[in-house]
């Protein structure tokens, strides 16, 4: 999968690039009998929430526990874990609003729509959907980000959170440096006003999401082949320098921290441990805290999914 990172290095010239290509032919995420692709034993569920539809996979037994995917991502980067994890939980894998196969609503105010607090509101009625008041949380890269807006808004629901390969949006906006804004270009070319990054991504999401020759990355091509998908990341992005932070003022302002369990993970060869002091950050959170590097880059998921479990299953025991 192409790093997003290094993506507008190479697409610079596209602004009068050609128009985007038609959609890719790759398998329904849904087959015939319901079961989920690329998860053997879930199944497909779309679950409408007060703001959004849903798409999820859902499968397993036991203690409820939730994946939330990153960007440009769909539930579908959880394929290497997820069906492991459900050997001892019930696994709920959603795609976030505007995501995958989920719906996508309109912006709003301020990108209201696409606030963390709505996003993560989904997720509470998600798994009440499915009769869970209480589980654990595992977010990846956007993902990661509803969690923690999870563990801040809804106290009573999450019982234990992962954070993997971010810190809080918050403090990335308030010590901005040369070098994080390099490594970082992308949080500042996605907020600019629509159009314009809409248009530079649909010329070239081959490019931005990476190949789709391979599993999952042409479930993931699929999805961002529809412009709606790309229009709403966007919007993911803009409300996170927006309203998200508006939020964020106000936690900080009441002292509100994560009062769960956190567990803080990032991969050693990507940007978080190089630029950061992810567990100094997150300690100012949160009050247990525990994690650290993983052998891989950004998608730990993918690249590191055994080191990934064994960390999740002692976090999810413990």
């Amino acid at each position: 999968m192409i790093d997003r990172r290094g993506w507008l290095r190479q697409t610079a010239t596209l602004v009068t690039g050609a128009a985007a290509g038609g959609l890719r032919t790759v398998r329904a995420e849904q087959r015939a009998d319901g079961s989920a692709y690329l998860f053997p034993g879930f199944k497909t569920v779309k679950v409408p929430t007060s703001g959004a539809t849903i798409n999820v996979v859902v499968g397993g037994s036991g203690p409820p526990l939730l994946l939330l995917h990153g960007a440009p991502q769909t539930h579908a980067i959880w394929h290497k874990v997820a069906p492991e994890l459900a050997k001892t939980h019930t696994v709920v894998a959603a795609d976030l609003r505007g995501y995958g196969d989920s719906s996508k609503p309109d912006g709003g105010p301020n990108h209201v729509n696409y606030s963390k607090r709505a996003m993560a509101l989904d997720q509470i009625e998600v798994m009440k959907r499915f009769g869970f008041d209480r589980f654990a949380v595992v977010g990846h890269d956007r993902g990661a980000r509803v969690t923690h807006r999870l563990a801040l808004d809804h106290p009573n629901a999450v019982i234990r959170a992962a954070v993997l390969d971010i810190i809080p949006t918050h403090y990335f906006y308030h010590h901005v440096t040369r070098e994080r804004a390099t490594a970082y270009y992308h949080w500042f070319f996605l907020i600019r006003p629509a159009p314009f990054p809409e248009n530079l991504l649909n010329n070239s999401i081959d490019t931005y999401v990476g190949a789709g020759g391979e599993e999952p990355q042409a479930e993931f091509l699929r999805a961002f082949k529809n412009p709606a998908t790309v229009h709403a990341m966007c919007e993911d992005y803009r409300a996170g320098a927006s309203i998200d932070l508006e939020h964020d003022d106000a936690d900080l302002r009441a002292g509100r921290t994560i009062a769960c369990p956190l567990l803080v993970l990032w991969g050693e060869r990507g940007n978080v441990g190089r630029l950061f002091d992810p567990m100094a950050i997150w300690r100012e959170r949160a009050a247990d805290v525990r994690g650290g590097p993983m052998p891989s880059g950004h998608n730990i998921q993918l690249e590191a999914p055994e080191q990934l479990l064994r960390e999740l299953r002692a976090f999810l025991r413990a």
